[in-house]
C-alpha cells in the first residue's frame, strides 16, 4: 500500500532514531479511511521502464547535492527555501530528483547520529529544529506534496564536497561491508514509500590499472570489481524492497579485444590496450559480463554519465564533431548499444554543462540532448545547484531564478504529453494539485489500459519538388495510426534536419549542384515512430543561393510542443577565405516571435554572431539556437550575410 503522511517521521527524536525507524516506517500506514492508492513502483520491460500496468513511464529530472559533502544537507538552504525550490522543479517538468549521499552519512543516520545542519531557518521557518534526517524526510513529504519521485545515489564513501573523485566504494574506516549495510538500512527505512523510487549504487566508479585503488568490471568478486559490488548491492537491496529500481553506473576504462586487466597501462588514447571515457561512462563490460540480480532482474537499468569539454576536452571533442560521429566513436559503444540491443534501459545519471562559452561544449549538449529525446532515455540533468564549479547549475546565485537558456535546452528532455509534464505519481499531479504545467501518470493513462504501442504506418509517396540552389521542397502521403498521428520527421541521410506537422518540409541552407538524399518518419503521440519512408535523391539547383554571399545558413526544428519549438541555425563559410563575422536574416510569420536566443545577437529578425563564434575558417561551420512562440513552420531562414 502506498505510505502517505510522513509526519511520525519528525517526531522522532535523534537519539531514537535507529531503534525505531524501521518499526514506524513498516507499522505506519495511509490516513484513516482513504482509498488504497495505486502503487507507483517501476520496473523494466527490455529497454523501458514501465509502471505495474505495464505502461511505459519515463524518468527525467535533476540532481540537487548536499547531503553528499561535509554540510549534511542540499546545498542552498543557507538562502533558498526548500519548500519554493521543490515547487519550482515540479513546475518546470522535473518528475524525479537524483540525491547524492555518502556512505558515511547513513551509518550516521543508522547509529542515531544525525546532526544538527546549518540551515538558514529564517529562508526555511518549516525546517527550524529538524536534524539532518529530519530535513531528508521533509524533502520526501514535498516531493509527494508537488508529484516527484526521488533516486538515491551513495556519492562518495565519505561526508566530503571532494569525496566523489575517490575511485571506489569503500575508504580509510568505511569499508565494503559498511558500504552494503548503509543501503540496507536506508532500503528498509522507506521500504513502504513509493515516493523513493530508485537506488543508484555508486556514482562514478572509476580509476585506470595503473591506479591503486580502481575500479574494474569482470565476472570475478575480487574487492575492486564493481560488477560483483553493483550486483552484491543490488541483491542485498531487492532482498528487503524487490519493487525499487537499481542502478548500475559504468566504471572508466575497459581491456580492448585481446587484453585483460593485467596488460600494461600507458597514455589511454594512445595505448591499444584499454578503452578510455568518461568516470562512470563505460559499460562495455556488460556485453561480455552483464549484471546480474537475479530473480529480480526486471528491476537493473544501466546509468552512464556523460559530460563536455568544457568538464575534459577529450580527444573525440579535438576533432570536428556532430551528433553521429558522438554515436558512433563514443556513446554507441560505451553504452547506447545496451539500448539499441533491448538489454535493459538507460538512464543518464549526470549530463549538463554551462552555454555560451565554448561553440563545442554547446554542440555538444545539443547533441545529447537529442539522442536522450529521440530515444527516450532517461536522465537526471547535473545539476541543479549553481555552485557547481565546472557545470553551473540550473539555478543563478540567489538559488531562486532559473537559467532560461540552460532550463530551454533541457526542455525537450523532460516526459511530456500534449505540451504537459508527465510526472510519475499515478493520483498527483507534476507541481501538486491544481497544477496547470503537469499531470499524473494516472491522468497521462486515463487510469486504465495499456500504453499505446502501436507505431504510425511509415509515410509513402515521398517526393521531392522544385529545387532551388539552396533548398528542396519535399511531400508525402498522410500516415495513419490506431490513435492519430502527431507529426514528421524528417532525415537528410542520416541526420534528422527538421520535424513538421503537415505532410510536406523544406529542407534549407544547403549546397548548389548537390545530391541529398531524403526519408520520413511518422511519430504518434505516446512518442512511437514508423520505419522510414522510402528514401528519395534530389539535387540543388546550380548557382546562386546564399551559398554565393559567403556563408550559408540552415535552420532546423529541435523540438516542438503545444505553442513553441526550440529550433538551431548552421551557419557554414562557404567561401574560400576565412570570415570575420556573419548575421542571419529570419523571416517570420504572423504570430510567430523569438524569446531566448543564445550564441548569437538578435537584433529585430537578424541575427549576428556572439563574441566567440563570430570567426569561421573556410568550409567551417558554427550554431546558433533559438526557443520561439507559435509553430516552427513560422519562421524561416531568408538570408546570410558574411563580413
Amino acid at each position: 500500500m502506498k505510505f502517505r503522511g510522513k509526519a511520525m517521521r519528525f517526531a522522532a527524536a535523534a537519539t531514537a532514531l535507529a531503534a525505531a525507524a524501521v518499526a514506524a516506517v513498516v507499522t505506519t500506514g495511509p490516513t484513516a479511511g482513504a482509498a488504497a492508492p495505486t502503487e507507483d513502483w517501476l520496473h523494466v520491460e527490455g529497454n523501458q521502464i514501465v509502471d505495474e500496468a505495464g505502461n511505459r513511464v519515463r524518468l527525467t529530472g535533476t540532481n540537487w547535492f548536499g547531503f553528499n559533502a561535509t554540510e549534511r544537507v542540499f546545498h542552498g538552504l543557507w538562502s533558498g527555501n526548500i519548500t519554493e525550490i521543490s515547487k519550482a522543479m515540479a513546475d518546470r517538468g522535473i518528475n524525479i530528483v537524483r540525491v547524492p549521499i555518502s556512505t558515511q552519512l547513513l551509518l550516521e543516520w543508522k547509529n542515531g547520529q544525525a546532526a544538527m545542519p546549518n540551515v538558514n531557518t529564517y529562508a526555511n521557518p518549516e525546517l527550524t529544529g529538524k536534524n539532518s534526517l529530519q530535513v531528508f524526510d521533509y524533502f520526501l513529504e514535498l516531493c509527494e506534496r508537488f508529484g516527484m519521485k526521488v533516486m538515491i545515489d551513495v556519492h562518495s564513501a565519505e561526508a566530503d564536497n571532494s569525496g566523489h573523485t575517490y575511485p571506489v566504494w569503500w575508504k580509510g574506516a568505511i569499508t565494503t561491508e559498511h558500504f552494503y549495510q548503509g543501503w540496507e538500512w536506508i532500503t528498509a527505512r522507506y521500504r513502504t514509500d513509493d515516493t523513493v523510487v530508485a537506488m543508484d549504487v555508486k556514482n562514478e566508479p572509476h580509476g585506470t590499472p595503473s591506479d591503486s585503488p580502481r575500479a574494474k568490471w569482470d565476472s570475478t568478486t575480487d574487492q575492486d570489481n564493481f560488477k560483483h559490488v553493483c550486483e552484491t548491492a543490488g541483491r542485498r537491496i531487492l532482498a528487503i524492497n524487490p519493487k525499487v529500481l537499481i542502478l548500475c553506473e559504468g566504471i572508466e576504462v575497459y581491456p580492448r579485444p585481446g587484453k585483460n586487466w593485467s596488460s600494461p597501462n600507458t597514455n589511454p588514447d594512445l595505448s591499444p590496450n584499454y578503452f578510455s571515457t568518461w568516470w562512470g561512462g563505460n559499460l562495455r563490460g556488460v556485453a561480455e559480463h552483464p549484471v546480474s540480480l537475479g530473480a529480480n532482474q526486471d528491476q537493473l537499468v544501466y546509468s552512464p554519465h556523460d559530460y563536455g569539454p568544457l568538464v575534459f576536452d577529450q580527444p573525440w571533442f579535438q576533432k570536428p564533431f556532430t551528433k553521429d560521429s558522438l554515436t558512433t566513436d563514443v556513446w554507441r559503444p560505451n553504452w547506447l548499444f545496451i539500448h539499441e540491443q533491448g538489454i535493459a534501459p538507460l538512464l543518464i545519471g549526470e549530463w549538463g554543462g554551462r552555454l555560451g562559452q565554448d561553440e563545442r561544449q554547446d554542440r555538444w549538449m545539443t547533441a545529447l540532448r537529442d539522442l536522450i529525446a529521440e530515444e527516450g532515455l532517461h536522465q537526471t540533468f547535473w545539476v541543479l545547484n549553481p555552485n557547481s564549479g565546472d557545470t553551473g547549475g540550473l539555478l543563478l546565485d540567489d538559488w531562486r531564478t532559473w537559467d532560461e537558456q540552460k532550463y530551454a535546452l533541457l526542455k525537450p528532455a523532460l516526459w511530456q504529453h500534449n505540451g504537459t509534464f508527465v510526472g510519475l505519481d499515478h493520483q498527483i499531479r507534476l507541481g501538486g494539485a491544481g497544477s496547470t504545467t503537469g499531470i499524473s501518470l494516472g491522468e497521462r493513462y486515463s487510469g486504465s489500459g495499456p500504453v499505446d504501442t502501436t507505431a504510425p504506418s511509415v509515410p509513402s509517396g515521398l517526393a521531392a519538388g522544385t529545387a532551388t540552389a539552396a533548398s528542396i521542397p519535399m511531400s508525402w502521403t498522410a500516415s495513419t495510426d490506431n490513435v492519430g498521428v502527431s507529426g514528421y520527421e524528417v532525415y537528410r541521410g542520416t541526420t534528422r534536419v527538421g520535424t513538421t506537422a503537415s505532410t510536406s518540409f523544406t529542407d534549407t541552407g544547403l549546397t548548389a549542384d548537390t545530391a541529398y538524399s531524403y526519408t520520413v518518419r511518422a511519430r504518434d503521440a505516446a512518442g512511437n515512430v514508423s520505419a522510414a519512408s522510402t528514401a528519395v535523391t534530389a539535387r540543388t539547383a546550380t548557382g546562386g543561393g546564399n551559398g554565393a554571399q559567403g556563408c550559408r545558413a540552415a535552420l532546423r526544428t529541435v523540438n516542438s510542443w503545444q505553442g513553441g519549438f526550440q529550433a538551431e541555425v548552421t551557419v557554414t563559410n562557404t567561401g574560400t577565405a576565412a570570415i570575420r563575422g556573419w548575421s542571419v536574416d529570419l523571416a517570420l510569420a504572423g504570430g510567430t516571435t523569438v524569446g531566448s536566443l543564445w550564441s548569437g545577437v538578435l537584433s529585430g529578425t537578424k541575427v549576428t554572431n556572439a563574441g566567440h563564434n563570430g570567426a569561421l575558417a573556410a568550409a567551417a561551420s558554427t550554431t546558433f539556437g533559438f526557443v520561439g512562440n507559435g509553430a516552427p513552420s513560422g519562421v524561416t531562414v531568408s538570408g546570410c550575410t558574411a563580413s
